[in-house]
């Protein structure tokens, strides 16, 4: 991020963005979206967030681009967040683990998101993998979508919202890293000045802050300030659709990023 500048791009190839580009709903349109963005954006841009979800949908072929674009990512210098949000429990989770955060695995990432909503216990085998392979998770935390409140905003029987908790856990298990420790909060930038709907809230975390939610949900750069607050240094502002949809132009997409880094870090400064 201090060299690349403080942007995170996603990857998100779906049936409408490809249409959009003139292409086809189906694996040539994948693959051509896909490299586009890579080629594009790896050797300038500090981190690149795949949405596995739209890969997944063609199968192995689709499974097997997404492949290729961690791989060729990760070589031309970006950190790659795979947006998974995987979650279950024992040996799951822990196979979870070594799709995304085995270096051996062809879908090994910087980052993977993660839900802790089976309890955040129930990520240990992921939390374990990370630390160990010197990669990372994003929590979800405080999301972008509206949804999300009636089970982050909810107080447990200790009268700590759920959202409070999950970040509690996650300060506790970054404890003594500097200048951050590997596990993140995904804490959405489109909310305002509500986050948690109370006042127990703590974004210092000691880790990364992956802020989505950038442009076609209606944040903006400005908002950053109001939402992260003491926290601001350390949020990785997300945009996805408001970079692709300057796309095919590789050249339209390279200028869009840089447009958005430059906003992110004068929001950020």
């Amino acid at each position: 991020m201090d060299t690349r500048g403080p942007l995170c791009v996603g990857i998100d190839p779906h049936a409408a963005l490809l249409a959009d580009w003139g292409l086809g709903d189906d694996i040539a349109g994948l693959e051509r979206f896909t490299r586009t963005v890579v080629e594009a954006l790896a050797d300038r841009v500090a981190v690149l967030k795949p949405q596995s979800a739209f890969f997944e949908r063609f199968g192995s072929r689709g499974v097997a681009v997404l492949e290729r674009a961690v791989a060729e990512s990760r070589d031309a210098g970006a950190l790659v967040v795979m947006d998974a949000k995987r979650g279950d429990i024992g040996s799951t989770m822990a196979a979870y683990a070594d799709a995304f955060l085995d270096p051996s695995s062809p879908l090994f990432s910087d980052a993977l998101t993660v839900s802790p909503y089976l309890g955040f216990g129930s990520l240990r085998p992921a939390l374990d993998r990370a630390r160990a392979s010197g990669c990372g998770l994003f929590v979800l935390a405080l999301t972008s979508n509206p949804e999300g409140a009636e089970v982050q905003h909810a107080a447990g029987g200790d009268g700590r919202t759920v959202a409070a908790t999950v970040l509690g856990h996650l300060a506790r298990e970054n404890a003594g890293e500097e200048p951050l420790g590997p596990f993140g909060a995904v804490v959405g930038a489109t909310l305002g000045n509500s986050l948690a709907g109370g006042t127990d809230v703590d974004l210092d975390i000691g880790g990364a802050l992956l802020a989505p939610g950038i442009g076609a949900q209606g944040a903006t750069a400005a908002d950053l300030p109001r939402v992260f607050g003491t926290a601001l240094g350390n949020v990785l502002p997300s945009i996805s659709r408001g970079v692709l949809k300057h796309g095919p132009s590789g050249e339209a997409l390279r200028k869009a990023a840089a447009a958005e880094a430059r906003l992110m870090a004068e929001a950020l400064a």
